[in-house]
C-alpha cells in the first residue's frame, strides 16, 4: 500500500513539472504586440558597468534596433531628447517607454528644437530623429568619457543642474584639421539608477554652435 502511494505522488510531481511554463507579459502598442521578458531588461550594475551599457546602447542605435532601446528608458521619468548641450526642461521632448514604442514607427512629426546657425525649426518623426540626428555619426568609434565633458562649444552644458543625481557618458568624435577642428560631435547618455540598475533619462547631442 505504501509503495502505491509513493508511486501516485511521484506521478503527480512529474505531471506538474511538465506543465509548468514561464510567465510572459504581452504589452500592446498600436498594432504591434511587444513581448516583455519576465527578467530585468538589462544586467545589474554589479555585473555590467557603465561603459558596457554605453557600448550596448550605441550598438542598438547603430543597428536601428530601437525597440531594444526602450528597455533602457527610465520607468518613471522616461527619456528626454536634447538637440544640443543645453537641456531645456520646458521645450525638450520627453517620451515614456510606452510612448516611445507607440511612436517609433509612426509618421507623426515632432518639433525637436531650432537648428543652430539657420534657426530653422527641426520637425521630423521619432524614427528619423534617432537616425538622422541622434546617431548622425558613428559614435561607436568615438572616444569614451565618463562624467566628463570633452566636446565644448558656445552652448551652456547644464546636465548636472537638471539631473543632479545622474551619471553620464560622452562619446566624442574629434574635429578635423580641414574644418579647424570645429566639426566635432558628441553624444551624451544620461543615466539614473532605479533599484541598482542604470536607466536612460536623457540623450543629449552636442557640437560646435555659433
Amino acid at each position: 500500500m505504501k509503495k502505491i502511494i509513493l508511486l501516485v505522488q511521484a506521478a503527480a510531481i512529474l505531471s506538474c513539472s511538465k506543465n509548468e511554463k514561464l510567465p510572459t507579459v504581452i504589452e500592446n502598442n498600436t498594432d504591434t504586440a511587444v513581448a516583455i521578458s519576465p527578467k530585468p531588461p538589462h544586467s545589474d550594475v554589479q555585473t555590467q558597468n557603465l561603459k558596457d551599457i554605453n557600448r550596448e546602447i550605441l550598438q542598438i542605435l547603430k543597428q536601428k534596433n530601437y525597440r531594444a532601446l526602450a528597455d533602457f528608458i527610465h520607468p518613471q521619468k522616461g527619456v528626454r531628447f536634447s538637440m544640443y548641450s543645453y537641456v531645456d526642461p520646458k521645450e525638450d521632448k520627453v517620451f515614456t517607454r510606452e510612448d516611445f514604442l507607440k511612436y517609433i514607427n509612426s509618421q507623426i512629426k515632432f518639433t525637436w528644437g531650432h537648428k543652430d546657425g539657420s534657426g530653422d525649426i527641426y520637425q521630423t518623426s521619432l524614427l528619423n530623429y534617432l537616425s538622422e540626428w541622434v546617431y548622425k555619426r558613428d559614435f561607436s568609434a568615438g572616444q569614451y568619457f565618463e562624467n566628463e565633458i570633452k566636446g565644448r562649444g558656445n552652448t551652456l552644458v547644464n546636465i548636472s543642474k537638471v539631473y543632479p543625481q545622474a551619471v553620464f557618458t560622452e562619446n566624442y568624435i574629434p574635429g578635423s584639421e580641414q574644418y579647424a577642428f570645429m566639426d566635432w560631435n558628441s553624444l551624451r547618455l544620461i543615466f539614473e539608477k532605479v533599484e541598482n540598475k542604470y536607466y536612460l533619462v536623457a540623450i543629449v547631442n552636442d557640437q560646435w554652435t555659433v
